[in-house]
Formats: structure tokens, C-alpha cells, sequence
């Protein structure tokens, strides 16, 4: 059934036009994911969707009795609500009785005095809620306010950080009884844990969901559908995010033979035109204006795209070293003894709840916090380049080129050539005229994307990144990763973006709470597998029996065995094989993208790469059975 209908509508800001005569349906069952680049009009499409803006053109109808609730990437909130009435809160009935139900419960446990009245209309609204069946509902807002992680309901809405309130926003959206979702970046600001909860509460809804998300793996697992915004129209294809990269792929090969098979044609006809051709006929005064249509028809525009081309300064051995780290607010333990000696080439990602102590282990390392005890030292070759949350060096009364002008007038890219503040903004899409406006004028990913090139243009060699896909669109992360590929100095993110940490770390930092972070090999992907594998090995219970003698204590004993001679350099061998399986892999990677239609090229490499990863996966295992023994 048709929930909503979209018939040619279309959005002006200014001079800018960020759509027009885009049309679509949505079923009641249907998951979208909207996509395309900042500004493109992503968010406020879907605000059209949602009843709050008006389109220029074109209509929206929504089906009768169909209840949309739209999630927009900023909620407005009530700071004296507790974090359970700001869920709650809906013009549902059911709602509001739950919701006064948790005000009388909050009343009877800490008033004092008679509290007959409060008993009486305990027990009423008990009756209501029990007759229309709400006290599921109750249970349902509770169990999905602790999946994201917001444990103090009583908490007030203005004492929360801004990640907290947006969870509550969520909450209160998959809370609230619909037929349809509608999601501005559900996923920024949740954990790795809430985010795989989420899309499992997504796939397991009823109604018809339309949401933007830079998370790749979550749209590939939640998405049955895909609507681009391309700066004109919307495109729409089948599937998810990987369905949609191989349907955009096909497009824009067939969009270029239908190019050359114009440009083609048109030389020809150009040549039948040199010729002397004769007008006197019908016939050929009707070729001649077809000639004409194709020599001065328009070619397809050129899309302009991201361009991130920066080295790295040198570095040295001495980089960045942690030596008994201990870090606390009030009775939270974020690090406890912490000990790290960052080396050359480490490509570490870091992951954990919020609030664990991620983003303070950056601040530690760029100065801004300091250690309770132990210290950390940093190297004198470093360059440190911290592309913090907050973007706290952004300064909303400056013009965005006298922000860049303020590091430098011109910038050095890794060829080593000059390129100007202006050329290099251009690169980063910030055309001629754009760059003369104020900070505060830009979007939300437009802040991010300056904010990102401030941080490069320095050439840094150690690069912090700490939520680097929160507002970036999923063209720039593609142009971001592939620039992190060749990145030759030192790399730590913090992100639950899943697909970017597979792409860009072979290293996980898991911050497990009470100061304690574990080290895992490899990237996301590997780190997931491993503690699949630890969690499915069944826990061995002790038959209990009775008490015996005791007996004198064996002699001591190593815990561990040590490594035989062989086992070493069975070890190195492995370090050396994954070492060249790994740039093998890389190297087949841009041989399938090279490949193209070949169907015989891509299936050959497709078969060795399987059978590389296949012997990748047995030498890795190997090696970690052998490092955990050396």
C-alpha cells in the first residue's frame, strides 16, 4: 500500500538550487536511504517529507490516518524535562498516560506525607493505561532508552551533552506509535553496540522508514531502496548501499559509451559537412540541422569531486608515548596505567561506549588534558594534526579564506608543487564565490569539510581523527580513505563507523570500562570475529566434590611456554607473508578496478583474491596462536 507520494517537487535557497522535479513513492513497508553530497538537499527533503518546510514546486500526500514521526539532526527539548518525560511526551493518549503514571511513581518516592491522592491516581491511570494497552509501550521506551545507552532516566534534559540529547530525540522517535520513520542521521553519537541495536530494530519494524546515514554498513543491511540527490534530481536504485554502487557503476559506464557514440557520430557528421555538402534537398537540409544538434549539443558536466593530495612531514623514532597513564572524573576511571609507545606505520582505531575516555586519550596527546598521573611524551619531529568532534578551532566570524589564510597562503601538496588558499578551497568544493562567506553561514558538513583541510594543509604526520564520518558525506569519506591508503605518517581514529575503520586501521583499541583498554590485531571486521570467537567458547563449570587434604604445593611453574627456535621464525616467515599478501591484495584491488567490463580480467582476479584471503585468514590465526605464547 502507497504511504506517501512525492510528484515533482523542488527547493530554492537563494540563488542556489539544491533539487527539482524529484518524484517518488513509499510503500508501508519500504526502507530508503537517501544519499548524495552536502548540500545537496538531502535534509531538507526529507523536512518536506516531514510537513515542517514547504517545497517551491510539486506537492507531497501522505495517505489518510498514517502517522509520520520525523527525527531532525537537531530536537528541540524543554531543559526541566527528565529524560523519561522527554520521551514520553507525544500528543498520543497512550503516551501521555504513561508519561503522568512515571510523574505520580516519582511523586510517591520522594514526597513526604499523606499520600493517599497520589495512590488514588496511581491506581487510575493503572487502569486507563492497562485498558488501551499501554503498558507495553512503557516497557518498550525503557528498553530502548538502556540499548542507547541512557541508564539515569531522572536526569534533566539541560544538564545532558549534545550526543545524549540526540539519543533521547531517537528514543522518543521509535518510542512514539507511527506508520512511518522519518531519520536524520540516526546513527551519529551512538557506540558500535547501539548501532547494531538499531539496525535491528529498523529491519525489524513495521512501517516504512526513510533515513540518512553516512554508516555504509548499516545502509547495506537496513536499506531495500536507495534515492541519490545529485544536486538536480533524484536517482533511485534497487537494493542496498552495495547494490547501489554496482547499479551506479553500470549507469555511468553506459553514460559514457552513450558520450563517445555521440562524439563519434558528430565528427562524422562534421565530415560529411566539410565535404561540401549540398543543401538543396529536403533530405539533406534535415541531416545538416540533425549534424548541427549533435556538433553543439551540450556534453554531460563534468561532477566536481573532492581532491586530497598532501604528504606528510618526516618522522622520527620518537613519536608519541604513553608510560603508566592513569585518568579520572570523580569516581569514573577512564585510563588506569595505560602504557603505549606509538611506532612508525600504526594504523589504530579506537573504539568503546561513549564516555570511556576516547576523545580525552586525543586531548592528552594535543596538550589540552593533562594525565592524573604518568606521563605522556611526544616526539620532537611530531606534527600533530586533531580533527577533534567539536571542531572547537572554528572561529563563525571569520570568512572561510581568511581561515586557511591564516596557516598559509600557499600550501605545498605531496607532489611537492605551491598551491594557493584559494585553488586548494576549490579542490576541497568550496567554489570562488563560496569562499567569501562567513563560517556561520555553512552547513553542517560544510563546517567539517573546511575544518578537515585546516587540518591537512599543515602536513601533519600524526593524525588524530576522532568521529571523522559524524557530518561528512559518503562521497567525501570515499575521497578521505583512499587519501588515508597512501598516508604514510601515524593514524588513530575514534569512530563507529564500521565500513571506515575496516577501510583505514589494522589496529583496535577497545576501551572496556574502568580504565581498561585491550588491544586487538587487525581491522573492525577482524576484532569482531575475535570476540565472537571468545564469547562462543563454552565456559567450563567445575563439578563440585567434597573437600579433600590439602596437598603441598607443586613447584612453580611458567604460565606460559616460551617460544622454540622454530616457532621464532615460523613467526618472522608469517610477519613477512601477511606483510606481502596484504600489498598483493591492495595491488588486486585496483587491477578489478582497472578491469572493467572484462569479465574473464575480473574473474580470474577475483578467484586469486579469495584464494589470498583464504591463506591470509590461516596465517593470521597462526600468528596470533604464536603472540600470544612470545
Amino acid at each position: 500500500m502507497v504511504l506517501l507520494t512525492v510528484e515533482g517537487i523542488g527547493k530554492t535557497y537563494g540563488l542556489k538550487r539544491l533539487f527539482g522535479e524529484v518524484s517518488f513513492g513509499i510503500d508501508d513497508c519500504d526502507k530508503i536511504g537517501i544519499i548524495g553530497a552536502n548540500g545537496s538537499g538531502k535534509s531538507t527533503l526529507l523536512k518536506i517529507l516531514a510537513g515542517v518546510e514547504t517545497p517551491d514546486s510539486g506537492k507531497v500526500m501522505v495517505s489518510k490516518e498514517k502517522r509520520i514521526v520525523y527525527l531532525p539532526q537537531d530536537s528541540a527539548f524543554e531543559p526541566d524535562d527528565t529524560v523519561l518525560e522527554a520521551v514520553l511526551k507525544s500528543s498520543d493518549r497512550t503516551m501521555g498516560l504513561i508519561c503522568e503514571y512515571e510523574l505520580v511513581c516519582t511523586q510517591l518516592e520522594h514526597e513526604q506525607g499523606d499520600h493517599t491522592a497520589l495512590i488514588d491516581r496511581m491506581s487510575q491511570l493503572s487502569h486507563e493505561i492497562d485498558a488501551c494497552g499501554g503498558w507495553e509501550l512503557e516497557s518498550n521506551a525503557k528498553v530502548v532508552l538502556g540499548k542507547l545507552g541512557l541508564e539515569d532516566l531522572t536526569a534533566r534534559m539541560g544538564t545532558l551533552s549534545g550526543g545524549q540529547r540526540k539519543r533521547v530525540a531517537l528514543a522518543h522517535a521509535l518510542v512514539v506509535p507511527s506508520d512511518a520513520l522519518i531519520l536524520d542521521e540516526p546513527t551519529n553519537h551512538l557506540d558500535a553496540d547501539s548501532v547494531e541495536w538499531l539496525e535491528n530494530y529498523i529491519r525489524r519494524y513495521s512501517g516504512a522508514v526513510l533515513l540518512i546515514t553516512h554508516d555504509r554498513y548499516f545502509l547495506d543491511r537496513v536499506a531495500t531502496r536507495m534515492i541519490e540527490l545529485d544536486g538536480k534530481t533524484a536517482l533511485t536504485f534497487s537494493g542496498g548501499y552495495a547494490s547501489y554502487l554496482v547499479q551506479k557503476a553500470e549507469m555511468e559506464e553506459q553514460e559514457a559509451r552513450d558520450e563517445r557514440k555521440r562524439n563519434a557520430l558528430a565528427r562524422q557528421e562534421l565530415e560529411w559537412m566539410r565535404t561540401g555538402a549540398k543543401a538543396r534537398t529536403t533530405k539533406q537540409k534535415a541531416r545538416m540541422q540533425r549534424a548541427e544538434a549533435l556538433v553543439y549539443a551540450p556534453g554531460k558536466e563534468k561532477k566536481q569531486e573532492l581532491e586530497i593530495g598532501f604528504g606528510s612531514e618526516r618522522l622520527g623514532n620518537r613519536i608519541v608515548e604513553f608510560h603508566q597513564v592513569s585518568k579520572s572524573y570523580g569516581s569514573r576511571r577512564l585510563l588506569d596505567n595505560f602504557e603505549y609507545l606509538l611506532e612508525k606505520g600504526d594504523r589504530i582505531g579506537i573504539i568503546g561506549p561513549n564516555g570511556s575516555g576516547k576523545t580525552t586519550l586525543f586531548d592528552m596527546i594535543a596538550g589540552r588534558v593533562t594525565p592524573d598521573s604518568g606521563r605522556v611524551e611526544i616526539g620532537s619531529t611530531v606534527r600533530l594534526g586533531y580533527y577533534d568532534q567539536q571542531s572547537r578551532d572554528l572561529d563563525d566570524s571569520k570568512r572561510v579564506i581568511e581561515y586557511i589564510k591564516e596557516i598559509a597562503e600557499q600550501i605545498t601538496t605531496k607532489d611537492g608543487s605551491q598551491v594557493s588558499a584559494s585553488k586548494m578551497l576549490e579542490r576541497f568544493l568550496f567554489s570562488p564565490s563560496a569562499q567569501y562567506n562567513y563560517i556561520k553561514t555553512l552547513s553542517g558538513g560544510e563546517r567539517r569539510r573546511l575544518y578537515l583541510l585546516r587540518q591537512l594543509i599543515a602536513s601533519p604526520n600524526v593524525l588524530l581523527l576522532d568521529e571523522p564520518t559524524n557530518d561528512l558525506d559518503i562521497p567525501t569519506l570515499r575521497v578521505l580513505e583512499d587519501y588515508l591508503d597512501s598516508y604514510t605518517g601515524c593514524l588513530m581514529v575514534v569512530s563507529h563507523d564500521r565500513y571506515f575503520l575496516d577501510r583505514t586501521v589494522e589496529h583496535v583499541f577497545v576501551f572496556e570500562g574502568d580504565g581498561v583498554v585491550k588491544r586487538y590485531p587487525g581491522n573492525y571486521s577482524v576484532y569482531l570475529e575475535m570476540k565472537a570467537a571468545a564469547a562462543s567458547k563454552p565456559e567450563v563449570v567445575p563439578a563440585k566434590k567434597a573437600p579433600e587434604e590439602p596437598k603441598p604445593a607443586p613447584p612453580p611453574s611458567p604460565n606460559q611456554r616460551k617460544l622454540s627456535g622454530k616457532e621464532k621464525r615460523e613467526m618472522e616467515q608469517l610477519e613477512a607473508a601477511i606483510a606481502q599478501a596484504e600489498e598483493r591484495q591492495a595491488e588486486i584491488n585496483s587491477e578489478l578496478q582497472a578491469a572493467g567490463s572484462d569479465f574473464q580480467a575480473v574473474q580470474r582476479l577475483g578467484d586469486e583474491l579469495h584464494a589470498l584471503q583464504a591463506k591470509l585468514d590461516r596465517d593470521m590465526s597462526r600468528w596470533s596462536e604464536l603472540a600470544e605464547f612470545a
